[in-house]
């Protein structure tokens, strides 16, 4: 698989399979979905969805899924597999396939995708896909798995999270606009006296100390980061064999 994202969640196995497997919550902490709608099942065959991802303010791509889940496995794990497609223009995935894997590891769980897709767009959606959406769309992953975890660890609903990374960004952001402009300024106290100058020799270490932290200081506990997940697999990983079984939808 192309992309591969990993978390450790403290939480019960049966809580964390309802929170990703149950369609109404699911779309609440992960990034990559609007919406997400079971279709009425038949018997026998696999579980088909409709998903739609909201991409601008009145643009949503939407696309049609199929997924088989084994909940119980002689080794105590559990494995979901999917395929998609989209049918969409604008939609730079044109079908795809992963799978979750719920691992219990002591007091928690390990809980880990590995997905791939095809883009569409010809030889420029795969040189855009490269350079921009595919980190983009592992980016967002990993976020969202570390959403979920807050939300079973810390009881941190995934919408309030999402407020607190909008109010830590901006916090960042307005350090890092502050002490830049106090740099770009500072270069005109010598025009003030000997004090003003002695101040210029000073500031200038705290203002580059201030963007420092606002770009590289670790997330707050409660905040969702992508970068506590782990974004490489340990060792060999292969598909779950109930992927093979799935058909992409048309």
């Amino acid at each position: 698989m192309g992309l591969y994202i990993e978390a450790r969640i403290r939480a019960d196995l049966d809580d964390l399979w309802t929170r990703t497997q149950e369609p109404s919550q699911h779309q609440r902490w992960d990034l990559r979905f609007t919406r997400i709608t079971y279709l009425p099942r038949v018997e026998g065959e696999p579980q088909r969805f409709r998903y739609a991802t909201r991409v601008l303010p009145g643009l949503t791509v939407a696309g049609t899924g199929v997924s088989a889940g084994e909940r119980e496995r002689p080794d105590g794990t559990r494995t979901s597999a999917l395929r998609f497609a989209s049918p969409h223009p604008l939609s730079l995935l044109a079908e795809g396939s992963g799978y979750w894997r719920y691992v219990p590891d002591g007091d928690g769980v390990t809980f880990l995708t590995g997905y791939d897709y095809r883009p569409r767009w010809g030889r420029v959606g795969a040189v855009a896909d490269r350079l921009l959406f595919r980190p983009l769309i592992g980016w967002a992953t990993a976020w969202s798995f570390d959403r979920l975890r807050l939300w079973l660890e810390r009881g941190i609903t995934p919408e309030r999270a999402l407020w607190n990374w909008l109010a830590e960004l901006l916090v960042r952001a307005l350090v890092v606009l502050v002490a830049g402009t106090g740099l770009a300024l500072e270069r005109f106290l010598d025009f003030f006296g000997p004090l003003a100058a002695s101040m210029a020799y000073v500031s200038p270490l705290l203002l580059a100390l201030a963007i420092s932290l606002a770009l590289f200081k670790s997330p707050l506990p409660g905040t969702p980061a992508a970068r506590r997940c782990l974004r490489r697999p340990p060792t060999r990983v292969r598909a779950p064999r109930v992927l093979r079984t799935l058909e992409t939808p048309r």
